[in-house]
């Protein structure tokens, strides 16, 4: 199998960027969690305030592919490389399931996804450079951010939109489980000034796509 050139993953990020902002990924083949469940009855308000919910988790799974993939691309041991592009796979099913959502909802994707994706792109490689025990720290951090924000959510969402919650519960679980691969990996614990950095930068996305 030939041996792929950092030039190589990178024309394949683009790739996939153009997959993930503007087409349908490729997905793992698992079921939508939502299926088979009853679509609630929502008032306007109610239907609003899920479309926007699920525009920040959709958001969110752009930037987590831009990170992977970012981190995938520069990261030195391939073990460690195909730990995040199997990840990845998973936030593909992670942005189908909101997709479908946030048709249902009748609500849109942020317009600012190309953003999110290659911000989170460029940070992801960062992390990448400076060794992948930090990268795999990274991760570990923003996934266990990313499993307190979807608590946030399923507290917000309104109580009848059984399908949102499913979705999420299941994006929460993976999540999760990506957090403890990273750190059974050997995942190295960021400094706390870090660690309340992204925290900040993550509030400035969630408030920005929610309403864009």
């Amino acid at each position: 199998m030939r041996q792929l050139s950092p030039l190589d993953r990178f024309i394949g990020a683009i790739d996939q960027s153009l997959r993930t902002v503007y087409a349908t990924p490729p997905t793992t083949g698992r079921p939508n969690p939502a299926a088979g469940l009853p679509e609630a009855d929502l008032d306007e308000a109610g239907r609003r305030l899920a479309g926007r919910l699920l525009r920040v988790d959709h958001a969110g799974e752009v930037a987590a592919q831009g990170l992977y993939q970012g981190q995938a691309i520069t990261a030195r041991d391939a073990g460690i490389r195909e730990q995040m592009q199997r990840s990845a796979d998973e936030e593909n099913d992670h942005l189908a399931w909101c997709e479908s959502r946030l048709e249902a909802l009748e609500a849109h994707k942020s317009y600012l996804n190309p953003f999110w994706y290659w911000g989170s792109f460029g940070i992801g490689a960062l992390a990448g450079l400076a060794g992948d025990r930090w990268s795999l720290g990274f991760v570990d951090e923003t996934e266990q951010q990313v499993v307190r924000h979807i608590d946030e959510h399923l507290q917000k969402l309104p109580q009848d939109d059984q399908r949102s919650r499913a979705v999420l519960a299941q994006m929460r679980e993976d999540e999760a489980h990506h957090a403890y691969k990273a750190r059974t990996a050997g995942a190295a614990k960021l400094p706390a000034p870090v660690r309340g950095m992204m925290r900040i930068v993550s509030k400035v996305m969630t408030t920005t796509a929610e309403g864009l």
